[in-house]
């Protein structure tokens, strides 16, 4: 029979061919170099087996913490995706578990019961009460996390790269919760852990909204009624018009920017943070345009347009916000907007995601968004400057409409503040850019016509 540190250590050797494979594995971009275990815990003993398993994945001078749960059987093995076996050791079929129904109906019931696993605890937060006895499903499209829901009552989020500390996303939705924000999804519990002995979030659970709609396929489904129609008619003359949901988001926005700033408090950029700011946005620059010389033909201005931050003379004021901000993140419910998922860029270090940075660079990142819902339906078509034309009015409709709904409950337009949000925005792009190229080459001509058309628009 393998010992349990047998197992692990087989595990571990398989595991540089098989983490590219993930979805939400973020090092795609370099070469596997070692895997090495750190710690597991058995959550579930004999046949089936799981474990929960940290690995330290090293990619050259790059080391990270991913969490993986594994399941092992000798017979009955359960009909997970091909993707998720990992291998065959010693009569044991190995594989990741989280669509293992009968293997992940084990988490909730631990958070329920509230009693630690070795160095794993699971809790409810204060005053809550869950109801026991529910299997989970894998949400399937997320990216950098996984997610199970169970029972459409409840959501699980597994934080695939760890980071030390207290997750921000736990972190922020507490905070939330306690001003009683509106356009949130309650935190209902979670798992946490230690990592070369600093506390770690491992996973939160929160109510879920069976009924709520993607932003993302709110407003593509908008835009490809928009581009199929026959008639040439504004985008606010046709039935899927967009802009009053994006109007109603960028008040929801405001609202949770306006709620955090009375949750956590906000304060003023000095000239030193400013001048930060434009060093980060630049090294970023000089860093994506060492992968893809293409973007140097921006260079110089964008570089201009960074510079314009460190001069700027209105206060700008710091705060905690999103920090990733996206169609994607956002559900429409009955009730309103929700935002999800606020722990920042997926490659951001733990520094970035953990600083207080404008409000303006969460509504950058829907501007942003707003651009790629338009232009999605262009990539990897032949040019066609009559449908580019369309899809940018689309854009600038809901751009405006969305910048109209934050104004309203914001004390400032976020356009008063032309010069930094510009330069947010095509940071942003600039991001897009780097992650577009290491995930979704096809992808490029989005951020990079984007960049283009705000460098024009700004002469």
């Amino acid at each position: 029979m393998t010992s349990r540190d047998e197992l692990v250590e087989h595990l571990a050797a398989a595991l540089p061919e098989w983490l590219p494979t993930q979805r939400w594995f973020g090092g795609k971009d370099r070469e596997i170099t070692a895997v090495r275990p750190v710690s597991w815990t058995t959550l579930l003993d004999g046949d089936p087996l799981l474990i929960h398993l940290i690995v330290e994945v090293e990619q050259g001078d790059r080391t990270e913490p991913y969490q993986l749960l594994i399941g092992s059987r000798q017979s009955q093995v359960p009909d997970v995706a091909a993707s998720a076996s990992i291998g065959l050791e010693n009569g044991l079929t190995c594989y990741e578990a989280s669509g293992d129904a009968d293997l992940t109906a084990c988490l909730l019931e631990l958070i329920i019961a509230g009693e630690p696993v070795d160095e794993l605890r699971f809790e409810r937060e204060p005053d809550v009460e869950l109801t026991a006895g529910l299997r989970a499903h894998p949400i399937t499209s997320e990216q950098s996390n996984t997610s199970l829901v169970y029972g459409n009552q409840y959501i699980l989020k597994l934080f695939r790269k760890l980071t030390p500390g207290l997750n921000k996303d736990l972190m922020l939705h507490r905070a939330l919760r306690d001003v009683d924000c509106q356009h949130i999804a309650d935190p209902l519990g979670s798992i946490s852990g230690e990592l070369h002995g600093e506390e770690l979030t491992i996973g939160m659970l929160q109510r879920f909204m069976p009924d709520a709609a993607d932003g993302w396929v709110m407003a593509t489904t908008s835009v490809r009624d928009f581009m199929a129609d026959p008639s040439g008619l504004p985008p606010e003359e046709l039935g899927g018009d967009f802009a009053g949901e994006a109007y109603r988001l960028g008040k929801a926005v405001a609202t949770v920017h306006a709620d955090l700033a009375t949750a956590l408090g906000t304060e003023l950029a000095d000239s030193a943070e400013l001048e930060r700011t434009v060093a980060a946005m630049t090294e970023r620059l000089d860093r994506v345009t060492a992968e893809l010389p293409a973007l140097a033909d921006h260079g110089p201005g964008l570089r201009e347009a960074f510079g314009k931050v460190a001069a700027l003379q209105d206060p700008v004021s710091m705060q905690y916000v999103h920090g990733d901000l996206h169609l994607g993140q956002v559900l429409r419910t009955i009730n309103g907007w929700l935002l999800l998922d606020f722990e920042g860029e997926p490659a951001a270090t733990l520094a970035e995601r953990s600083a207080l940075r404008s409000p303006l660079r969460d509504v950058a990142g829907m501007l942003r968004s707003f651009d790629y819902a338009a232009q999605q339906l262009l990539v990897g078509q032949p040019e066609d400057a009559e449908r580019t034309a369309r899809a940018m009015q689309w854009a600038r409709r809901n751009r405006a409409a969305f910048c109209d709904g934050y104004a309203h409950v914001a004390e400032h337009d976020p356009r008063d503040s032309a010069d930094l949000l510009r330069a947010l925005e095509l940071d942003k792009a600039v991001y897009e850019v780097s992650y577009e190229h290491a995930n979704r080459p096809d992808w490029l001509t989005v951020p990079l016509a984007s960049i283009d058309r705000i460098m024009t628009e700004g002469e």
